[in-house]
């Protein structure tokens, strides 16, 4: 299997791939694709992914855009070993909290809208700063709650295995440290945080450890 995955080390989707990538012990090439010198709107890229967004992963002669589509198909391909529980209630209690980052804390925070709160509406770095720590703040509340009050929350999300949600997780946190978001209100995410870069799949994909980190 030869896998190619366009990333930007700083992008939270391409980090979610490439921890489940990892998780998976997948091999991989890495092509960076820098969102913030606009490579991703060039015609040859968007051949790739018409949505000019990363990630994009190739197998073959197949592109696939989307992070949670990419996670899905990797364990689709690769069900060993496994991302997601085998009962449908755990499944779901997964994928909701993978949901609740990338549908609800993520979107609001990317780079598209930071860039169109300075470019369009004139923000300066302070209030981009406090929009960006409260929809952070709010999500996490919340969060924290739902893995908190599980008794199926364990070392990571879910268990004593690192999976789909903890694929979410971390690169969340990773930008809430970025952007000096405060975490001291949320013990359990921060446990499970410790918990996840401990380990090397988790360590091989942090934005610095990638080839286009700057």
């Amino acid at each position: 299997m030869s896998l190619i995955l366009y990333s930007y080390f700083r992008s939270s989707a391409a980090y979610r791939v490439r921890i489940a990538l990892n998780l998976k012990g997948l091999d991989y090439e890495i092509r960076p694709v820098h969102l913030v010198k606009n490579e991703q709107t060039a015609d040859d890229y968007r051949a790739r992914n018409p949505q000019g967004l990363v990630p994009t992963l190739v197998d073959e002669d197949r592109s696939i855009g989307q992070s949670i589509a990419i996670l899905e198909y990797l364990e689709e391909i690769r069900p060993v070993p496994p991302l997601l529980p085998d009962e449908p209630a755990a499944r779901a209690r997964v994928r909701q909290i993978a949901d609740a980052i990338a549908c609800d804390i993520h979107p609001l925070n990317n780079l598209r809208v930071l860039k169109y709160l300075k470019n369009e509406l004139g923000l300066d770095e302070e209030p981009r700063s406090r929009w960006y720590a409260h929809w952070i703040r709010e999500g996490f509340v919340a969060l924290e709650q739902l893995l908190a009050a599980d008794g199926r929350s364990g070392d990571f999300c879910h268990g004593d295995r690192p999976g789909y949600a903890d694929c979410f997780l971390i690169p969340q946190l990773y930008n809430a440290h970025r952007f000096k978001v405060p975490l001291d209100d949320f013990p359990t995410i921060c446990r499970i945080e410790a918990n996840c870069l401990a380990l090397e799949p988790f360590r091989r994909a942090a934005p610095e450890a990638q080839p286009d980190a700057v």
